[in-house]
């Protein structure tokens, strides 16, 4: 699950990351989402497993209603689920892998934790940098990428493409192993 805001004034942002790399995923696989209920969704196959990808269409702020309710109707265990998101607490490009964890913050985590019930999915978290004045938080994570940003976007989403792959294919632990002492 990608996180991100439905709308054109949102596409290009660095809090849409996560919709950015799904979309990528989906273009490099020949495969195009539906609109459903609660987001878009796209599926393909890859080594004989089934891969699900949403774009919750509920804001960010709100993901945990549509996390939740394909989670039910797709029968998908919670050590399945990998949500990407957006981190100023990262260096731009840094990627991390994680387990489980707290929000960090964020807003489109806080709610997933608050509607499942707990924070034991996985998070592929994605560094946004955090170059910006006190107070002007919100602008910067709603802000456009810098142009410099946008050369280096294509091979860190790249990566992210490998690490979705990898714990649909291999797992948690041996992607967390592979990727994140790069």
């Amino acid at each position: 699950m990608g996180l991100g805001n439905v709308g054109d004034e949102y596409h290009n942002t660095r809090h849409n990351i996560g919709f950015r790399i799904l979309d990528a995923l989906a273009d490099a696989s020949n495969i195009s989402f539906l609109d459903k209920r609660y987001g878009f969704v796209s599926e393909y196959s890859l080594k004989g497993k089934k891969f699900i990808l949403l774009k919750p269409s509920t804001y960010v702020n709100l993901s945990g209603k549509a996390v939740n309710y394909w989670l039910q109707k797709e029968d998908i265990a919670p050590e399945n689920l990998l949500v990407i998101v957006d981190d100023i607490a990262l260096p731009f490009g840094t990627l991390r892998l994680r387990s489980q964890g707290g929000d960090g913050g964020h807003n489109g985590l806080i709610n997933i934790i608050q509607t499942l019930g707990h924070q034991n999915f996985a998070r592929l978290r994605f560094g946004i940098g955090s170059d910006f004045h006190e107070g002007f938080q919100v602008n910067y994570v709603l802000g456009e990428w810098t142009e410099e940003e946008e050369k280096k976007l294509p091979e860190r989403i790249n990566i992210c493409h490998d690490i979705i792959r990898s714990f649909g294919l291999a797992g948690l632990d041996r992607t967390m192993n592979e990727f994140n002492n790069r």
